[in-house]
């Protein structure tokens, strides 16, 4: 601001036809100021909060809509189907006129799913609080999956460990665990074939998690890229950054 004065009191003392010039020069200078001072109005405080309210606003949104009846069985993006391994014996049921027993043995592995999916929002709020300032400008300025790279990096180990035992009791439940464990070890006691995994309870975890990251990761892309998803002021400061970028 001291240069921006003492250019003017310049103005003042040096021929009119330099006046023009010069006060080119000036408006450039001061056209300058005004940006770095617009850029300045977005701290580092802004860039941390407005990701954890976008996080946190994309995490309940999706979690939600998973933990509902059919949130998984009918939504082909996450849907769990049987290992590829295994589809043969899909296929062979639904030959011999069993497609309903077919569709109830993958309907019982989503519900398991969608049991286990109730388990995630406080894991991930807690991994959104813990995100630093640096975590924050790296995900704003990175990929478009930045964010959930980030909260798959930080969550899976917790994730998995709430998970699992919710799966294993949806599925014991309704007797799901027993009836397919014993047609994948039948399945893998046959010659020449590849083994699969006969852990249901671990295939099913790791697929719920799957799924919850797709899910996460449509919803970042969306604020990212959907002016209409970013629904507060502060949102829409931050994420301008990014347009930018």
């Amino acid at each position: 601001m001291k240069r921006l004065f003492f250019s003017l009191m310049i103005m003042t003392l040096v021929p009119a036809g330099a006046n023009a010039q010069l006060k080119g020069l000036i408006d450039k200078a001061k056209t300058k100021v005004e940006t770095k001072t617009r850029k300045g109005s977005l701290t580092s405080t802004d860039i941390g909060a407005g990701l954890k309210a976008a996080l946190k606003e994309g995490v309940t949104k999706q979690v939600t809509k998973l933990t509902a009846e059919d949130g998984f069985y009918k939504n082909e993006a996450v849907k769990i189907l049987l290992p590829e391994e295994l589809q043969k014996v899909d296929k062979k049921l639904r030959q011999f006129g069993l497609s309903k027993m077919a569709d109830e043995g993958i309907k019982v592995l989503n519900r398991a799913a969608e049991d286990a999916v109730k388990e995630a929002t406080p894991i991930f709020v807690n991994a959104i609080t813990s995100m630093t300032i640096k975590d924050a400008k790296s995900i704003l300025m990175g990929a478009d999956n930045s964010a959930t790279a980030y909260l798959q990096t930080s969550t899976t180990k917790p994730l998995y460990a709430k998970f699992s035992p919710v799966v294993q009791t949806s599925l014991s439940n309704v007797g799901a665990d027993a009836i397919w464990e014993g047609i994948i070890t039948r399945y893998n006691s046959l010659p020449l074939v590849t083994k699969v995994n006969p852990n249901l309870t671990d295939y099913v975890t790791n697929k719920a998690m799957d799924g919850v990251f797709k899910m996460i990761s449509v919803e970042e892309k969306n604020i990212r890229t959907d002016l209409s998803s970013r629904t507060t002021d502060l949102l829409k400061k931050v994420f301008a950054a990014q347009d930018k970028k």
